[in-house]
């Protein structure tokens, strides 16, 4: 692929993008209400969402849970907790990663 076809690519991936995060502010203008079904997906998605990373973070937790699984789980935890405490989505995305990410660097146990 030459250059102009790669920029074009970006330029088109790029508009598509746009395109899509506009279209809710389009479709939902100010003033409109929202219909039911939407603020119900507004009230469920959340919750769902964190449920599959949850299945998604440990799925491969194996045999050997204390080598990996048991520092998956403390990550998890610590996510969950501080979301509970704060109320705050990405504080506690980083927190779960930071530790998960520290407890590798420090705790990680060999496997033979």
């Amino acid at each position: 692929m030459n250059t102009k076809m790669a920029l074009i690519a970006i330029f088109v991936s790029a508009v598509i993008t746009f395109g899509l995060r506009a279209l809710p502010f389009l479709v939902f203008q100010e003033g409109k209400e929202l219909p039911d079904q939407i603020k119900r997906l507004g009230m469920v998605l959340p919750s769902s969402i964190m449920a599959v990373l949850i299945v998604y973070c440990l799925k491969d937790v194996g045999d050997d849970f204390m080598a990996d699984g048991l520092w998956k789980l403390i990550a998890a935890a610590i996510t969950a907790v501080s979301y509970k405490w704060k109320h705050n989505t990405l504080i506690s995305i980083l927190l779960g990663t930071v530790s998960y990410m520290l407890f590798l660097h420090f705790f990680w146990i060999e496997q033979i």
